[in-house]
């Protein structure tokens, strides 16, 4: 199951033809001959977007109020540049597209769209006429029914209907994954690989110009994590394959159909920290252990490379981001959100007498292009995508500025990481009530079990200085609920554990927070974020730092023990300290309810409990994080710091320290820190440029740990 498709290649004489993604040769097909009878140069540009997680606009409707940080409208313009800069581009789409702002969850469940009507991402895609796609973890968010209809119907697997759904409202172009499988047909859900027929414009031995023919294979392969975080959605009816052997299987078969060039569109980024089957991040080890890649483009982690500042996310043998080359294969990634482009600008010899394409591989170019100019200045946005989303983007607005009650108090997440339970509680109460309120209906032999629930700060800084949830007091819309709960995928799940096994979640928690050492006279950065702390390629993300807001749990994070790991124990180097609940030390034996979502209940099991180690989910509902925190917020009405925000199961545990101990959160925000009580925090510089390869964009504050 592939495809083949044929298009021509070229730089566009008209600018009114600029908006073309394919960019047309500049003669016929006749002008084949022209160039195959002598040695040619060309260049190819491959550009990438990935992880663009409908950022369609340049906004955030949270806050309802532009973020130009953001957006395909800017990623747009730099397409455009990139097209009239050169005379060959080919464009792709790295996945996570559908899923990830309100508009995202507007057109899937608010108010679906029907099988007659495109997506409004991949309209805004076509304005900018894509040439192929992969799927990322996030496309399976919504469901397969929901997916296949968007990509025109036809998958065959079970739960869906194949004709729901037409190839006119699909997204426009090839989307390719390799390594997802239809239990029912036995086939990959989607095609594996594409090979795209184009033509290059050419400068042939004699100086002249010319056309010449390519072809372009392009293999899709997603993260296989997919079965383990939508495992409600995906659970016997598909399978997942390793990268590293997807990309052995169909990078020859690819070339055995004449690809002159093979692409892997890779939804997965890298770490070169061991191989391990179906990892989620293979991107090293399939450009060190595949041959015949030509090129690959990554994604899902979020970060850039090559990048050429002071802090890599990767850097480590193999990874050169110098040349832009992991173990010699050109390779992208272009951060997230339409923040930025890739470009791998290929210089490529045709051979007259072999008839075949090659690389000259020390003039091929890579680079990651941000849409961010200056210091504060970005490029302008494309009028073309800004008017393919107008409609959705009124309809969403008016959806998340709707009422569903009050608040006597600033939600947010700015200090969560020191303690603030601001924006944390309320999602914590609302899972809590939600479980506790099954469990006594509905599993009478867990009904003597104490309830808990835990939480993190999912917006902790990390996309940029304004990916913080950050809901003003007052009136409370659907906007706020959104804020609260980032994502609105993630389904409640309740896990059975014991006082144990709380503790070793709480271990894991805290591997958020560097080792301090209370002699050093040196600054020191209490976050372990490769965006706000000094850990590149190694951060732990502050979605994944849980806490309890419960009366009933109390703990000390001691943050002067080295990071805990769970599969090598130190006696006695533990970080979490006086665990209780209900003022007694935790009974390690003793059983718990705790609720959380599907996410963290089907796939942090080895990180939290040990290798291989699973959670026992005692229910698995379907109900959405988000919505029952929105419910409970409406029935609620009016959300107060003292019953909603204030109490806080954890600390830090007392050190007094020789140098400072410092963090990075939004500018100018002290304000926030004290009104939530946290009277050791203070500002230590108001603006971080410089400061831990800081551009501005935070301040810089101290927390006193011996108070």
């Amino acid at each position: 199951m592939s495809q083949l498709i044929s298009f021509s290649l070229g730089r566009l004489a008209l600018a009114s033809l600029l908006a073309i993604g394919l960019v047309a040769c500049g003669g016929s097909d006749d002008d084949d001959s022209s160039g195959s009878s002598q040695n040619a140069t060309a260049q190819l540009a491959l550009l990438e977007t990935t992880d663009l997680h409908y950022y369609a606009r340049s906004y955030n409707y949270y806050s309802d109020k532009a973020d130009n940080t953001v957006g395909l409208e800017r990623t747009a313009t730099l397409i455009h540049q990139a097209r009239q800069e050169f005379a060959n581009t080919l464009l792709v789409d790295n996945g996570d597209t559908i899923q990830g702002t309100v508009l995202g969850t507007y057109e899937a469940q608010v108010a679906p769209i029907p099988a007659s009507q495109q997506l409004t991402m991949y309209k805004a895609m076509a304005t900018l006429k894509y040439d192929a796609g992969t799927l990322g973890n996030h496309e399976f968010n919504f469901g397969l029914p929901y997916l296949s209809q968007i990509l025109g119907g036809g998958l065959d697997v079970a739960g869906v209907d194949p004709k729901i759904g037409s190839k006119d409202k699909g997204p426009g172009f090839p989307i390719v994954t390799a390594n997802v499988t239809s239990l029912k047909s036995g086939k990959p859900l989607v095609d594996p690989y594409v090979i795209l027929e184009r033509k290059l414009t050419v400068t042939q031995a004699d100086g002249k110009p010319g056309t010449l023919p390519i072809k372009i294979g392009v293999i899709g392969i997603t993260t296989p994590g997919i079965l383990n975080w939508d495992k409600d959605k995906l659970d016997g009816k598909v399978s997942t394959q390793d990268g590293v052997e997807t990309a052995r299987k169909y990078v020859p078969e690819v070339r055995a159909k004449g690809a002159d060039l093979v692409f892997v569109l890779l939804h997965g980024g890298m770490s070169a920290n061991g191989y391990s089957q179906g990892m989620e991040n293979p991107g090293f080890y399939i450009t060190k252990d595949v041959p015949g890649i030509d090129g690959i483009v990554m994604g899902h982690e979020h970060n850039t490379f090559p990048d050429r500042g002071a802090t890599p996310a990767y850097k480590f043998a193999g990874a050169d981001n110098a040349k832009g080359a992991v173990n010699g294969v050109p390779a992208v990634m272009a951060s997230s959100w339409g923040k930025a482009l890739g470009v791998i600008n290929y210089a490529l010899q045709w051979n007259a007498g072999t008839k075949k394409w090659s690389i000259d591989r020390a003039k091929t170019d890579v680079q990651v292009r941000t849409t961010q100019t200056g210091q504060g200045q970005f490029v302008a946005p494309d009028a073309a995508v800004v008017a393919a989303v107008q409609a959705l983007h009124d309809k969403t607005r008016a959806y998340v500025a709707s009422p569903i009650g009050s608040s006597d108090f600033r939600l947010s997440s700015l200090f969560a990481d020191v303690g603030d339970v601001g924006a944390l509680q309320i999602v914590n109460q609302a899972q809590q009530d939600h479980v506790a309120r099954y469990v006594q209906a509905n599993l009478p032999q867990y009904k003597d079990l104490p309830v808990l629930s835990v939480t993190a700060p999912f917006k902790a800084g990390y996309g940029n200085a304004s990916d913080y949830t950050d809901v003003k007091a007052g009136q409370l819309t659907v906007a706020a609920a959104a804020d609260l709960y980032l994502y609105d995928n993630n389904t409640i799940n309740a896990v059975k554990v014991n006082g144990a096994q709380i503790k070793l979640w709480l271990e894991n928690a805290a591997n958020r927070f560097n080792r301090i050492d209370p002699a050093k006279t040196e600054d020191q950065w209490l976050i372990n974020d490769s965006k706000t702390g000094v850990q590149p390629g190694s951060a732990f993300p502050g979605y994944n730092f849980d806490v309890f807001t419960s009366p009933d749990i109390a703990y000390e994070i001691d943050v002067t023990k080295p990071k805990y790991n769970v599969n090598q124990p130190v006696a006695g180097e533990e970080r979490i300290r006086n665990l209780t609940y209900k003022g007694q030390p935790i009974d390690p034996a003793q059983q718990f309810i705790v609720a959380t979502n599907n996410y963290r209940a089907n796939s942090s099991a080895p990180y939290i409990l040990g290798t291989g180690k699973t959670f026992d989910i005692v229910w698995a509902s379907p109900d959405a994080n988000r919505e029952v925190v929105l419910n409970f917020a409406k029935a609620s009405k009016n959300v107060t710091r003292a019953a909603n925000g204030s109490t806080s199961s954890w600390r830090f545990a007392k050190a007094t320290t020789a140098g400072k101990v410092l963090f990075k959160s939004g500018k100018a925000e002290l304000q926030v820190a004290q009104d939530a009580g946290l009277a050791n925090i203070s500002l230590d510089k108001a603006d971080d440029t410089g400061i831990n390869g800081g551009t501005g964009s935070y301040s810089v504050y101290r927390i006193d740990l011996g108070k």
